[in-house]
C-alpha cells in the first residue's frame, strides 16, 4: 500500500463527515442541552457538527444560537440546521461584545489551547462575549488518571458511498509541557492510501485551571467530576466546570 497521507479529520470533508458516527450523542451532550435550553442567548465554541445547538433548536429553543467552528468542513454537517448562526472562525478571528449568557466549549475542546498564553487568550474572548453574569460552561480530561493511556481503540464507520472506514486512535504519548500528541488513523480496503490525523491536546489540572480562570475575571460556580454532576474529586474522569464573568 502506498504512504500514508496526512490530514486534519475536522477540516478534510473525507473525514469530516464521520464525526457524529464517532461521537453518538450521549451523557455530555444531555448535561450541555439542559444549560442551552436555560439560556436565551447561547456562543458555542469550536461546535463542530453543532449536534447540541440543533437539538436545542428541535427542542424549542426561541432565542439566539450562534455555533463557531474554524472548520468550515464541520460546519457543512452543522448548516442542515438553518435556523442556528453558524459561523466559520474561532475565538481569535471573532469577536463578541457582552452578547451572550451562557458560552459552551463540549467535546473537550478547551484542551486544544496548548499553552498558558493560548488559554489566556481564549479565556480573555470568551469573557468579553459574556454578559454579566453570564456562564461558561466546559470540560477538561483529569490528567491525574493519565486518560491517554486507554486512547488505543478503533471502529468503523461507514462514507457516505457505503464504503466500510476503519477508524483508531494510535500512539498516543506524553510530549512535555501537560501537552499529549495523539495520531488518528482513517484506512478503508477501497481507499487507496490511509490517512493519518496528528493532533495535540493539553492536560491541565484543577487548580492550575482555576488560577487561569481567575486572572480572566472567571470564577468557578460549579465544578463536577461525572456528566450525572457528582462532585470533582482527584479520582474523577472530567474537570466539568461552570464559570462565571462577574
Amino acid at each position: 500500500m502506498p504512504e500514508p497521507c496526512y490530514s486534519d479529520d475536522y477540516a478534510d470533508p473525507r473525514l469530516a463527515v464521520f464525526y457524529d458516527q464517532l461521537n453518538p450523542w450521549g451523557r455530555s451532550d444531555d448535561f450541555y442541552l439542559g444549560l442551552v435550553m436555560s439560556a436565551q442567548a447561547v456562543l458555542d465554541v469550536g461546535c463542530g457538527t453543532g449536534s447540541v445547538l440543533r437539538r436545542a433548536r428541535e427542542a424549542g429553543h426561541g432565542g439566539r444560537l450562534v455555533g463557531l467552528d474554524p472548520a468550515a468542513a464541520m460546519l457543512d454537517q452543522a448548516r442542515t440546521c438553518a435556523d442556528v448562526d453558524w459561523m466559520l472562525g474561532d475565538l481569535g478571528t471573532v469577536s463578541f461584545d457582552h452578547e451572550f449568557d451562557l458560552v459552551i466549549m463540549t467535546g473537550h475542546v478547551f484542551q486544544v489551547f496548548l499553552g498558558d498564553d493560548d488559554i489566556a487568550a481564549a479565556l480573555a474572548a470568551v469573557r468579553a462575549a459574556l454578559a454579566d453574569g453570564g456562564r461558561y460552561a466546559f470540560e477538561t480530561l483529569n490528567p491525574l488518571l493519565s486518560p491517554w493511556e486507554r486512547w488505543t481503540n478503533s471502529t468503523e464507520v461507514i462514507a457516505p458511498g457505503g464504503a466500510v472506514v476503519t477508524a483508531a486512535n494510535t500512539d498516543p504519548r506524553p510530549v512535555g509541557g501537560q501537552v499529549v500528541e495523539v495520531v488518528g488513523k482513517f484506512s478503508s480496503p477501497s481507499w487507496e492510501r490511509d490517512v493519518l490525523c496528528p493532533s495535540s491536546l493539553r492536560f491541565i489540572e484543577a487548580e492550575a485551571l482555576d488560577a487561569l480562570l481567575s486572572r480572566a475575571g472567571l470564577t468557578v460556580a460549579e465544578r463536577y467530576g461525572r456528566w450525572d454532576r457528582s462532585p470533582f474529586t482527584r479520582h474523577m474522569p472530567e474537570i466539568i466546570t461552570i464559570a462565571t464573568g462577574g
